[in-house]
């Protein structure tokens, strides 16, 4: 892959980290909302743009974003009855996969940062 190629590449990990991480400190801070278009829009970002990184350390990045997006909506959803029904028992847990969702987030710009690949996610 040419340099320009990564270049482009990179831009787009950094727009769809940046996206990621407006959300994911929405969730951590009380009282702001930023609505899920955000995220949504940065996984269709990844999705389109995953098979342009294939082979390279970036290919890492679109998986990991993309998997951080699919379980943390998934968590969401599968204590979405806890909360609703135990209000503190939920928000604990919301709470946590909130910050679960940020340490991935900032894990990744750091890697990419460094122009290196992320973790095994």
């Amino acid at each position: 892959m040419n340099t320009e190629a990564q270049d482009s590449l990179k831009t787009v990990g950094w727009i769809s980290y940046l996206l990621h991480l407006i959300v994911a400190v929405a969730a951590v801070v009380p009282g702001a909302q930023v609505g899920a278009g955000l995220l949504l829009v940065a996984l269709i970002i990844d999705l389109v743009k995953k098979s342009d990184a294939l082979g390279s350390w970036q290919e890492s990045h679109f998986r990991w974003r993309i998997r951080s997006v699919l379980w943390a909506g998934l968590l969401y959803v599968l204590t979405a009855p806890l909360f609703l029904l135990l209000y503190l028992p939920g928000a604990l847990a919301w709470a946590l996969i909130s910050l679960w969702f940020l340490y991935r987030i900032v894990r990744g710009m750091v890697a990419m940062n460094k122009d290196q690949a992320v973790g095994h996610g």
